[in-house]
């Protein structure tokens, strides 16, 4: 509990004193400390930590995936991000809809929306967060066409969109010049009531 309050306060030298005084480790000790220093800007080391707890011994559960994953920032991370995902299939983790949720995100923030469509494509079960993650990994690559595609046929299969569905397709809209589109995408969301969301 302390190094979790540590972590999420920004003290990382008071997180990581604490850590290294307690004696028995458990995964959730571990899950704080990782969580402390990639809630905090360093990712590298929350890595060195996530290795370093399955060479002690630990296996990796859901909430240490989300938490490293979390950690993967930008492209300099995706053969980390590679690596990780391949402990998480190890782990049978990769059926959870909220690791598979973190992996597109994960994927599209690192640059790669070929492995974030891998992943999609894989999973089981999806919800508005896992297509919302989808289509923001194409907007955040430049893939403004392949992201209304998405929304398309999410709109197809019946899932509910949101302000952040919104948001994402109106960046789309914009990278495409595709005005059409665009006006179509109001209408919705002023009908959907999430215009203010959307301005806000």
């Amino acid at each position: 509990a302390l190094v979790n309050m540590y972590g999420k306060g920004g003290y990382l030298e008071a997180a990581k004193s604490v850590f290294e005084k307690i004696y028995f480790r458990d995964l959730a000790s571990w899950n704080a400390i990782i969580a402390a220093y990639g809630q905090n800007g360093h990712g590298k080391e929350s890595l060195h930590l996530f290795w370093q707890m399955q060479y002690d011994g630990f296996k990796p559960d859901n909430i240490t995936a989300v938490s490293i994953l979390s950690s993967c920032t930008d492209s300099t991370f995706l053969t980390e991000c590679k690596a990780i995902h391949a402990s998480i299939i190890a782990c049978q983790l990769e059926s959870d809809v909220v690791v598979e949720n973190a992996l597109v995100n994960v994927y599209g923030k690192c640059g790669s929306s070929v492995d974030a469509r891998g992943v999609f494509e894989k999973m089981h079960h999806r919800n508005v967060i896992s297509w919302n993650a989808m289509i923001s990994a194409y907007c955040q690559n430049g893939h403004g066409k392949e992201a209304l595609e998405l929304f398309f046929q999410m709109q197809q299969e019946g899932m509910n969109t949101d302000s952040i569905t919104s948001i994402a397709i109106l960046s789309a809209c914009a990278s495409v010049v595709a005005l059409s589109e665009g006006k179509m995408m109001h209408a919705s969301i002023v009908a959907s009531g999430l215009e203010q969301d959307t301005l806000e």
